[in-house]
């Protein structure tokens, strides 16, 4: 489980390309649930594509400080890791 904003940003650098899951805090009791695949990593937010066919909007970003403050759970396809 990554601790800092810099193993965050590492590790999602090494996943760029991969179908991923997120699940982000949307209110007091929301969440919400999108799929789609890690695009680009910048110093302080990464970009996920979504798909078309689920989602409304074509790419989201979240900052590094969302997963750290676990507002944004991240899980990997292919592997059952997680990051959060």
């Amino acid at each position: 489980m990554p601790t800092t904003l810099a193993s965050i940003k590492n590790t999602l650098d090494s996943q760029i390309g991969r179908e991923i899951k997120l699940i982000a805090q949307a209110g007091r009791k929301k969440t919400t649930e999108r799929k789609g695949i890690l695009t680009e990593t910048y110093p302080a937010i990464f970009v996920v594509e979504l798909d078309q066919e689920e989602n409304a909007v074509e790419r989201v970003s979240y900052s590094y400080t969302d997963v750290l403050t676990h507002s944004v759970t991240l899980e990997f396809e292919e592997e059952s890791a997680v990051v959060s």
